[in-house]
This record gives structure tokens, sequence and C-alpha cells, in this order.
């Protein structure tokens, strides 16, 4: 169940952020939004590539990347709210959802490394 909310979350903030990205290079900014784009579609990409893992490792290790991404993603919407390309509303709906991403990745991740060493 978990797996497919953090799919569906996951492409939302892909989505979502995509289309905030066209916005700011409409504004002429590329340096935080080529960031931005890279690393909340690779949260998507890697939450994808979790469920073929060649092992719970492996599995472990792309959700640990996704959680990674989703942090960054997380920074690169502040700063963006910080220098004003972004206003609060903005902000506080995409973050909302990488939030909830990395509360759900940190709790599959414990879950499936409890596992792990049984």
């Amino acid at each position: 169940m978990k797996e497919d909310k953090l799919s569906d979350l996951s492409m939302k903030l892909s989505v979502d952020v995509l289309n905030l990205v066209k916005e700011l290079r409409n504004k002429k900014e590329t340096i935080i939004s080529n960031q931005l784009g890279r690393s909340a579609t690779s949260v998507c990409a890697n939450i994808a590539e979790s469920k073929y893992g060649h092992s719970r490792a492996d599995f472990i290790a792309k959700l640990e990347i996704a959680l990674k991404e989703a942090n960054e993603t997380g920074k690169w919407l502040e700063m963006l709210l910080k220098t004003d390309y972004i206003d609060d509303a903005t902000y506080k709906s995409i973050n909302k959802t990488c939030s909830t991403i990395r509360i759900l990745l940190i709790a599959s991740i414990k879950t499936a490394k409890s596992k792990l060493n049984k």
C-alpha cells in the first residue's frame, strides 16, 4: 500500500515541479530550476526502480537515494521561496507533497531494514 502511495505522490511531485520549472524558465531562472527538476524527478525514478530491486538491500538503497533527493528537492524549494521566485502558497503546496514522501520513505526504509536483519 505504501509503495503505491509513494509512487502516486512521487509522480505528483515530479509533475508539479516540472510545471514549476517551466514557469521559472519564463522568469529566466535556470540554475535552481535545473537542479530542482533533476532532484524531484530522481525521487520518482528511484521509487519506481526500487520495485524491481535485485535484492532487499538494492530495494533499500533505491529508497535511500529517493530520500536524499527528496531532501534536496525541499532545499531547492526553500531557496526559491527565499529568493522570491515562488510565493508562499506554491512553496507550501509542493513542499507538503515532498515532506509526505520523506515521511513515507523513512517508514518504508525502517521496515525494510528490520526485515533484512531477520
